[in-house]
């Protein structure tokens, strides 16, 4: 998790656990009671109340700020702050309205947040309305927050005007934004992955692909039938590197799609490569980042035969550790120099020294945490054994069905 993540989430502890506090103390000087006896005083069980409904607000508003987000998390704002009403709005208008007085409140809404809107500052009015029977006489007007600036605003209507109202709305104003910010964080993390796949996806060999269709013409004439099995694996090799679904796949689709590939390199080194599979059935259905092994193995077929006149030979081992997944992929290539190897994992080396073992390495990373990086035993002449670890459940981390190709 990034510090903006920690920080976020420290803030909406933070500003949730003083609305709790304040409401109930408000509640409990009204002689609410909200639970049996034996559960803790009035302010406490109020407290406990305040952030059960709040944890129900949550999840929509770590959607955004739209018109069923807003419509979704005011159904529980307005309860967590006992207030008459409540609306969220955007810049432009209102989202969304919880409560009575909409038809003749609706329309002067914008207008009255317009200030709050532009100064980025909670402002408490009267709602001048001349409706008698209507009980919205004062509002508390709280901008909302994000990346770039206020975003909207939380407007809280009540009978009069209240100093605990207008702390209460202003808190739960920033504890809002702060699930609005959380969202943008989400959404720039996936952006920042889907870019970091497109670089991967770059840096698949073009002569890897050349070399292949080479390999496949060369059989056509002097084997057509297993010309024809590495054309489908090359179809389906391609089909799923460059599938335009989902960050998250199967490790036995990951595997997958090494045989493919490894039967192309077959193809073209021959004898030259032995590779050796060992796979624990029981971590086949463990979800993992999209294309984080494929490289790996393509990393490992480079330097065990494009930069070496030996045969080569490389050990692919997917086994059960408990509550995790552990995969190793072993050469026994030229190796490398570990300060060269620190260099690359950095990005500070070029890029055909190690294809994608930074990419890789980052994306586990911002994954599952700086724990899960790659292991990497390596040294001049000695190959190079590659360890990663990945849960085998965590939270967000699923795999999706593949999707078609990318739009070209």
């Amino acid at each position: 998790m990034s510090g903006d993540s920690v920080l976020g989430l420290a803030l909406a502890g933070a500003g949730l656990l003083a609305t709790g506090v304040a409401l109930g103390r408000c509640w409990a000087a009204r002689g609410v009671r909200r639970s049996g006896p034996g559960l803790g005083t009035p302010v406490e069980r109020a407290t406990f109340h305040t952030l059960h409904t709040a944890s129900l607000a949550a999840p929509p508003l770590r959607g955004g700020l739209t018109e069923d987000t807003a419509r979704k998390a005011v159904r529980r704002l307005r309860p967590l702050l006992g207030t008459e009403a409540l609306c969220l709005t955007d810049l432009d208008e209102v989202l969304a309205w919880d409560g009575p007085g909409a038809g003749h409140h609706l329309g002067v809404v914008m207008g009255k947040a317009a200030q709050p809107l532009a100064s980025g500052r909670s402002l408490s009015v009267e709602t001048d309305c001349a409706h008698p029977g209507c009980p919205l006489r004062w509002a508390v007007i709280a901008p909302l927050t994000g990346e770039d600036g206020v975003v909207g605003a939380l407007v809280a209507y009540g009978s009069r005007e209240s100093a605990v109202l207008v702390r209460a709305a202003t808190e739960v104003a920033r504890w809002v934004s702060v699930q609005l910010e959380l969202a943008e964080l989400d959404r720039s993390r996936t952006r920042l992955i889907e870019a970091e796949i497109k670089a991967l996806r770059a840096q698949i060999s073009p002569h890897f692909i050349f070399n292949s269709l080479a390999a496949i013409a060369s059989f056509v004439r002097t084997d057509p039938e297993r010309a024809r099995e590495l054309l489908l694996e090359f179809a389906d090799f391609t089909r799923y590197s460059f599938r335009s679904h989902g960050e998250f796949t199967q490790l036995d689709d990951e595997l997958r799609s090494i045989e493919q590939y490894l039967a192309l390199a077959g193809a073209r080194f021959g004898d030259r490569l032995t590779v050796t599979l060992q796979v624990a059935p029981e971590v086949l259905p463990v979800a993992l980042p999209f294309l984080c092994l494929q490289p790996l193995v393509e990393n490992a077929v480079k330097h065990g035969l494009g930069a070496s006149e030996r045969d080569c030979r490389i050990t692919i081992a997917a086994r059960d550790a408990g509550t995790e997944a552990v995969v190793t992929i072993e050469d026994n290539g030229v190796g490398m120099e570990p300060a060269v190897l620190r260099a690359l994992l950095a990005g500070e080396g070029p890029a055909s020294s190690g294809i994608g073992l930074c990419n890789v390495d980052e994306r586990l990373r911002q994954v599952y945490g700086d724990a899960y990086g790659l292991v990497i035993e390596t040294g001049v002449g000695a190959g190079m054994k590659v360890t990663v670890r990945v849960p085998k459940y965590r939270v967000g981390v699923h795999p999706s069905v593949a999707g078609p190709f990318p739009a070209g």
